[in-house]
């Protein structure tokens, strides 16, 4: 039996061996260089029985009983660091693998530190060491090679005690409620969907008018809907710089969206041009009540950045005390929002055992009912003292 799958029959034989197993890790090896959707190049699965992988590019080979497996309920599919993954899978079979288990999110759970690699999670846990000489390797062409076989077959064989162990330590802890919070929002279609009108929120801008933003949220869907059909990434379309010009000018004829650095004549004559102008008619157009408004730390109160630091202490404390990591219990986005605006911001860190782990004392912290100090090489966290305690003479 050969390590590397090319034809429905042996996947399917393959999966069908899966039947009684409670769980299976999960790897792919894609290229997202040149189109807007990743290129599937290999999927790798690993079960009791061992290892496999699937080369998704040999002819004629149907996914089928790959996808069948990724929805099965019955059967724990395991990754590390799974969300590209994860979006793979939605974008190929129109849906996702369900239930999963991320060994990065539960090793951050464990106190393995901020967003650990599968190279040193594996090294601490299993003590073995990964060759990564093939990382870079271009898994479009064929033949592979033994040696990038092995390495891809790495990541899920040495996965399976690495799971094992991590999933003994969260049921030690009593953490699994954590990880499984963390695996829902990865397991919703909605985490991985970027809606049209959303995607000029990954422009950086400041300091834009309301109008300015509704033509950049027009071209911006635009551009997303361009890159999906033509499979390219967005900056292969058009870059944002060229998007920030042409909101702020709003061009209205071919002519002045000719003049537009980057983007030249050619495709302001073309199709693309036409709906381009469009776009940004439409912007121009929208009535003031649904311009959009610049959300960025421009808008938030003059002094949260000293107290949002003052947070961050207490975050860092309070991590490490509860021995998880600090960027999955808060972002600095969220820090300054309870900076600014405490039990009012809209934050993950207030709510479920986030709040507890940090959010609670961050709050009282904030009002003034918690202080902080430094006892020799320690920060501790003590009472304030009441506010109307006489001063000692």
């Amino acid at each position: 039996m050969t390590a590397l799958i090319t034809s429905t029959d042996e996947l399917s034989t393959f999966c069908r061996s899966f039947k009684g197993e409670p769980y299976v890790t999960v790897d792919t090896e894609f290229i997202r260089e040149s189109t807007f959707w990743p290129e599937l190049c290999l999927v790798q699965v690993g079960a009791s029985e061992g290892a496999r992988a699937i080369d998704t590019l040999a002819s004629g080979i149907d996914l089928s009983p790959l996808f069948d497996v990724m929805a099965d309920r019955d059967i724990l599919k395991v990754f590390h660091a799974a969300r590209q993954d994860l979006e793979i899978f939605l974008h190929l079979s129109g849906q996702l693998p369900a239930p999963i288990f991320d060994t990065q999110v539960a090793a951050m759970v464990c106190g393995f530190g901020d967003s650990v690699g599968y190279e040193n999670l594996i090294s601490k846990l299993v003590k073995a060491k990964i060759d990564k000489g093939s990382r870079f390797t271009d898994w479009k062409l064929r033949p592979l090679s033994e040696r990038q076989l092995d390495y891809a077959l790495a990541d899920v064989i040495h996965l399976r005690p690495a799971y094992e162990i991590l999933a003994g330590k969260l049921e030690l802890s009593g953490r699994q409620a954590w990880v499984r919070e963390e695996m829902a929002i990865l397991e919703d279609p909605a985490t991985y969907v970027v809606e049209p009108a959303e995607a000029y929120h990954r422009i950086k801008v400041r300091g834009a008018s309301g109008k300015m933003l509704s033509v950049l949220r027009e071209v911006g869907a635009w551009r997303e809907l361009e890159a999906r059909r033509r499979d390219l990434p967005r900056n292969r379309v058009l870059r944002d710089e060229a998007l920030l010009e042409i909101a702020h000018r709003m061009p209205h004829t071919v002519d002045d969206l000719a003049k537009t650095r980057g983007l030249g004549r050619r495709l302001a004559e073309g199709s693309s041009g036409a709906t381009l102008l469009e776009a940004v008619s439409k912007g121009t157009e929208a009535p003031k009540s649904e311009w959009p408004t610049l959300q960025d730390r421009q808008e938030l109160p003059s002094w949260t950045a000293a107290a949002a630091e003052l947070l961050k202490v207490l975050l860092k404390m309070k991590c490490a005390e509860a021995d998880v990591a600090a960027k999955l219990v808060a972002s600095a986005a969220d820090v300054e929002m309870i900076a600014a605006f405490g039990d009012e911001a809209d934050v993950a860190a207030l709510k479920g055992w986030r709040r507890a782990v940090f959010g609670d004392d961050a709050l009282r912290l904030r009002t003034g009912e918690l202080c902080l100090t430094l006892d020799r090489d320690r920060i501790k966290v003590i009472p304030s003292p009441p506010k109307d305690a006489a001063v000692a003479e």
